[in-house]
């Protein structure tokens, strides 16, 4: 039997690119570089997230009513290791609140590649009703409740792409 504190202990060490050393004690730093909608169907959408994140909220991706879709995040942690990293997603139409997403990340050490975390399978909503035009407000947080990055996008739910 393996005891639970020497199995966290390496698997931090394995994911994190640690070799039981002691963690830079700078700063936590988490840098949030892009956000990349994926569906079957069309092209992956890059959303840079290290530029001017008000051109996010003016720029609109089209999305297939009905199509099912992944978020994915790439993201750098630098000196201390980041716990409970965490999505905060509010969507609204028209200023009317339509869905709230609250999705653990997990938690990350510092490494020099980016970690990539893929969000779980989401499907659009779909009907006459649902098509037009959406507003997100994202953030990502941790579970010491900093805000690592905000920024706001925005959809448009049509019958194609």
């Amino acid at each position: 039997v393996v005891s639970t504190q020497s199995s966290v202990s390496s698997g931090i060490n394995a994911e994190y690119g640690g070799s039981g050393g002691a963690v830079n004690s700078g700063a936590l730093e988490v840098k949030v570089l892009k956000m990349t909608f994926m569906s079957e169907g069309r092209d992956p959408i890059d959303l840079d997230l290290t530029g001017d994140l008000s051109k996010l909220k003016e720029q609109c991706i089209t999305i297939k009513e009905g199509c099912e879709y992944k978020l994915r995040f790439q993201f750098t942690v630098g000196n201390q290791i980041v716990s409970g990293l965490r999505l905060q997603q509010n969507i609204s139409r028209k200023g009317v609140p339509v869905s709230k997403l609250n999705l653990m990340l997990g938690s990350f050490g510092p490494r020099e590649e980016p970690h990539e975390i893929t969000t779980p399978d989401d499907e659009a909503p779909k009907g006459m009703i649902a098509r037009g035009k959406y507003h997100a407000v994202c953030k990502i947080i941790d579970d010491d409740k900093t805000v690592h990055l905000g920024w706001e996008w925005t959809f448009k739910i049509e019958k194609d792409w």
